[in-house]
């Protein structure tokens, strides 16, 4: 009689494969979602920079969600090491497994996540409120904290678009919404601080600023980047980090030494930095324009009564100016009383040697020097300028 073993190994070995649960899994709500297409992606952002960003990472698989909204991928890469990837959901008539709505997190169609390979991962997720909704079933110590990062910027992204819909949008308010929206990222940037897992670190910092512009948060890019580059110095991801917060590629940083600079001064003479500093007990370096109406606002309302208040106990202001036209350049500075103070300017523009030397692209910008030229603080406005110069000039004299 033949044996019928073989085919009940076999039989046995089919549905154990049938049955085995997949790397990674989960269900998706497409009740409330339409316009979506009923299928899901994984991606792997090649670098860095790459992560939240469109057309850039690389479809690893795709799975179609069933009417029941399962879905699970089988052809996943070998990956030894914790990897930072992207599941993401596309609404129909896009072309792109890789487009990412990276505006809203309320609405957002990516999840970061990580995983390596032995790793199950089962999500639960809306698929009109991809990012927003998702959860997983006993996550990672990482994607723990990914899940946590994701629901502080929700908490925080909330409160900064109900404290910015009474901001106006009109040029004058600029500085309004730059504080707004620094309150936000300073969430972010809390977290990225105080979290110890590497790849949700790593996520934060690239949510401060998905466009990349880390111009007036470049103290926390660098410190980031010397924190994990001394835990991680070969960490593709962290070397990269390192790159970017390279300081010469980033605006003077706070405690550094300004360089020797020369001034095109309104005189007509050009005088060096250290020769403006000679005497002085505090020297504000002011970064504006005829044409910026918050620097307009900033001359009348905060440097006029600090100058007047200050200029006899060594308080100085050297203000350079984005001008390429001498004549609205010289009426903008005594139309605001401005003219009191010292004058500079190459007349080029926006594209100038100081803006290249400081790697400026924003205005108003400023740096408060003390007598040897240390950056002691940078772009204060307002009531923050004005404490910072109240404290420094009435305190105990700097040896």
């Amino acid at each position: 009689m033949r044996s019928v073993f073989p085919l009940v190994v076999l039989l046995a070995f089919l549905m154990d494969g049938c049955s085995k649960p997949h790397p990674i899994s989960g269900t998706i709500d497409l009740s409330h979602g339409s316009e979506w297409r009923p299928k899901i992606y994984l991606l792997q952002p090649g670098k860095w920079s790459d992560v939240g960003q469109s057309f850039v990472a690389r479809a690893l698989d795709s799975a179609v969600v069933g009417k029941d909204g399962y879905f699970s991928f089988s052809g996943l890469p070998h990956m030894e090491n914790p990897t930072l990837l992207e599941l993401a959901v596309q609404k129909r008539g896009v072309g792109f497994a890789n487009l990412l709505e990276n505006e809203d997190p309320r609405t957002d169609n990516y999840v970061p996540l990580v995983w390596k390979t032995g790793e199950r991962i089962t999500i639960k997720a809306s698929i009109d409120e991809f990012q927003a909704s998702l959860s997983m079933e006993s996550p990672s110590e990482t994607n723990k904290e990914i899940l946590r990062l994701r629901d502080l910027r929700l908490r925080a992204f909330d409160e900064y678009k109900e404290s910015s819909s009474n901001v106006s949008d009109a040029d004058e308010a600029l500085l309004d919404r730059e504080g707004k929206l620094l309150d936000y990222q300073t969430e972010l940037m809390d977290f990225a601080n105080s979290t110890e897992e590497l790849l949700a670190a790593l996520l934060a910092i690239r949510w401060v600023s998905p466009e990349g512009d880390y111009e007036r948060v470049a103290e926390f890019l660098f410190a980031q980047a010397q924190e994990w580059g001394a835990l991680y110095p070969d960490h593709p991801l962290v070397q990269e980090l390192v790159l970017k917060a390279d300081k010469a590629n980033l605006p003077i940083l706070m405690g550094d030494l300004m360089p020797s600079l020369e001034f095109p001064m309104r005189s007509g003479e050009t005088l060096l930095l250290g020769e403006v500093l000679k005497g002085e007990k505090l020297l504000l370096l002011d970064v504006w324009a005829s044409w910026c109406a918050p620097c307009r606002i900033e001359n009348r309302n905060v440097l006029l009564p600090l100058w007047e208040k200050y200029r006899p106990n060594g308080f100085q202001i050297l203000a350079y100016g984005l001008e390429s036209n001498e004549k609205a350049w010289v009426n903008a500075m005594e139309r605001d009383g401005a003219d009191r103070w010292l004058h500079a300017s190459h007349l080029l523009g926006d594209q100038n040697p100081l803006m290249d030397a400081l790697r400026l692209r924003t205005i108003p910008a400023n740096f408060l020097l003390d007598t040897e030229g240390r950056v002691l603080a940078k772009n204060l406005h307002g009531t923050q300028l004005i404490h910072f110069v109240d404290t420094y000039m009435t305190g105990p004299a700097k040896e």
